[in-house]
């Protein structure tokens, strides 16, 4: 018999991406669906076969559910993700974690004491160029890694948020709390954390409002920029930038500067990986296109959860993972806020 899984929160990210990877999944045979709204809750259950909830505690009692996926708002994130934990549910949560150190720590407790499964989908991990580029790096085929320079940037949450508008809880503070750093930056810090088997230690930072304006037509509360110099833990130094201004084109990509030559991720239209040697020469990867906001694929991070649910393995994203990337986007904002070098634990 299939697993029964509970979805909080029915937007985008999960009408596109954890409601149809689950329905994809063999393993899984029913979704139940809850959201506060309670009009998308009936008709994701609709387009996928499923049913759904009028209050978050149902999913929670329910003894046949085995697993939850925490799409909530940023806020809610420490609220949902601990008690489906201490429901005896597995947990896989959106990032970012919490909005706090204290509200991951909760999650993490809250995993270690009911022992069940929790992953964060930070997703970058799973994408073949990223996988491709840590082979390369682990076999320091190309020395080790001197420094390195990573960007994602794209026009914007009103364009991809369920509802289409200014009006998104992207651009609350009290809701998203970390603006674009929280949506778009803490996927790329826990990239480079992944790729360099390295942590991010000390942070300079430069944030701005620059053009996203809300419902009323003032500026938003939240960053939709930054920029930010970053010293890691094994002492490669990089620079990292995320934007909600990318007007035109989005850009994911990343290039990590090695003793003899360089990778260059994401960052050709024609090939996912580019690795150029210090002699110069080339050699060509056409792996896959990152995911986009319009070009919504199978991102592996489902089947990458349940298969540690039904197999009893590690989630190859920890609440430790989530949280030192979350410690690296706090200190961010911190850098940004008061303008001075912030050290990470």
């Amino acid at each position: 018999m299939g697993l029964k899984v509970g979805i909080i929160g029915c937007g985008s990210i999960t009408r596109f991406r954890h409601a149809p990877e689950y329905a994809a999944n063999p393993f899984v045979d029913k979704l139940i669906f809850y959201d506060r709204n309670m009009t998308r809750a009936k008709d994701l259950a609709a387009a996928f076969d499923g049913e759904y909830v009028e209050q978050v505690e149902s999913l929670f009692s329910d003894e046949e559910i085995q697993v939850i996926s925490d799409c909530s708002s940023n806020e809610y994130h420490e609220v949902y993700s601990t008690q489906a934990l201490l429901s005896g549910k597995h947990v896989l949560c959106e990032k970012p974690i919490s909005l706090s150190i204290a509200g991951a720590n909760r999650i993490i407790a809250a995993q270690k004491k009911s022992g069940k499964k929790l992953m964060v989908d930070h997703n970058q991990r799973f994408s073949k160029a990223h996988i491709k580029a840590k082979e390369i790096l682990d076999k320091q085929e190309l020395g080790k890694v001197l420094s390195f320079k990573t960007t994602f940037g794209h026009s914007g949450p009103e364009n991809w948020s369920v509802n289409k508008s200014n009006s998104t809880w992207f651009f609350k503070k009290d809701r998203s709390g970390l603006g674009v750093a929280g949506d778009l930056g803490i996927h790329k810090i826990d990239l480079i954390h992944y790729l360099l088997d390295d942590r991010v230690t000390e942070i300079s930072a430069f944030q701005g409002v620059l053009d996203k304006v809300d419902d009323k037509g003032n500026p938003i509360e939240v960053a939709d920029n930054i920029v930010c110099t970053l010293r890691t833990k094994k002492g490669c130094l990089g620079t990292a930038v995320f934007s909600w201004t990318y007007y035109g084109e989005e850009d994911n990509s990343t290039t990590i500067y090695c003793e003899k030559g360089m990778i260059k991720i994401y960052g050709d239209a024609d090939y996912s990986l580019k690795v150029i040697t210090l002699q110069g020469e080339q050699i060509l990867y056409q792996i896959e296109e990152i995911q986009t906001n319009t070009n919504q694929t199978n991102s592996g991070v489902i089947d990458s959860f349940i298969d540690s649910v039904v197999h009893d393995k590690k989630t190859a994203v920890t609440g430790e993972d989530a949280l030192n990337a979350l410690k690296v986007i706090l200190a961010i904002l911190e850098s940004a806020e008061n303008q001075c070098i912030v050290k990470v634990e």
